[in-house]
């Protein structure tokens, strides 16, 4: 953890209009405690700001009228109207004793789900940790490029090593969302998917229609030789008939005129 130097004075008035001075003066009243012993003091107010608003988190060397102890912040208040720090804890570190302190939670790499279309949900910028300070990391950093759309990280998917996240193992920290857009191209490709089917299956109908057509053809084509060679049978048939009465009536004819002539 990064360390951060910041010096102040002691006050011994610590009622309201002590602190109110002291604000009106551009300073900040604040405790350290976590010692043996509890001690009062006030900072500036623009050289706090520089620690406080930062998003690293810092362990303190504060010096009180040449007495240098490290500590942490452990809570910070703020005007409601103008945002001004208005107050400051300091926990003491001692020698061989855990703290606990908030540090940040950075995401490392683009998820293959964000890149399909989806949005990466950050549920925590900040995990409660604890651990001997030189075992605590300046950022807890998670590798989040393996997930994909409906994927999640949670907590016991992380391993800290020399201290232990403060939260329930099934907390998630991370989750990859499903949006409108990645919806929209799955119904597209859906409806791509169910056109190409049905051509195919219009293809197919018609392809049997031509097989159909072909058969009816086939078929007309062997009715009307059929009727072509009914109509030649026919037709000769009537030339025989014909011709032969012709021929009988004709020599009848010619004997009933020699009978007269004789």
């Amino acid at each position: 953890m990064k360390i951060a130097s910041l010096s102040g004075s002691s006050r011994e008035n610590v009622g309201k209009k002590g602190a109110s001075k002291l604000r009106a003066l551009n300073q900040v009243p604040g405790v350290l405690y976590g010692g043996k012993i509890q001690t009062h003091f006030a900072v500036d107010e623009v050289k706090l700001s520089k620690i406080v608003i930062n998003s690293e988190v810092f362990a303190v060397e504060l010096d009180i009228d040449g007495t240098t102890t490290k500590c942490i912040i452990q809570e910070v208040q703020f005007h409601p109207v103008t945002d001004r720090i208005v107050h400051i804890d300091l926990l003491e570190i001692v020698d061989g004793k855990e703290i606990k302190v908030n540090i940040p939670l950075i995401s490392e790499g683009k998820a293959q789900g964000v890149i399909n279309g989806g949005r990466m949900e950050t549920l925590f910028r900040r995990v409660p940790v604890q651990g001997l300070l030189e075992n605590i990391p300046d950022a807890l950093k998670a590798d989040i490029s393996p997930l994909t759309i409906g994927d999640n990280l949670r907590v016991e998917d992380l391993n800290i090593e020399g201290c232990r996240i403060l939260l329930s193992d099934s907390v998630l920290l991370f989750a990859c969302r499903l949006t409108r857009a990645a919806m929209s191209e799955d119904e597209e490709e859906g409806e791509e998917g169910e056109g190409e089917g049905e051509g195919e299956g219009e293809e197919g109908e018609e392809g049997e229609g031509e097989g159909e057509e072909g058969e009816e053809g086939e078929g007309k084509g062997k009715g009307e030789g059929g009727k072509g060679e009914g109509k030649g049978e026919g037709e000769g048939e009537g030339e025989g008939k014909g011709k032969g009465k012709g021929k009988g009536d004709s020599s009848d004819k010619g004997g009933k005129s020699e009978d007269g002539n004789a």
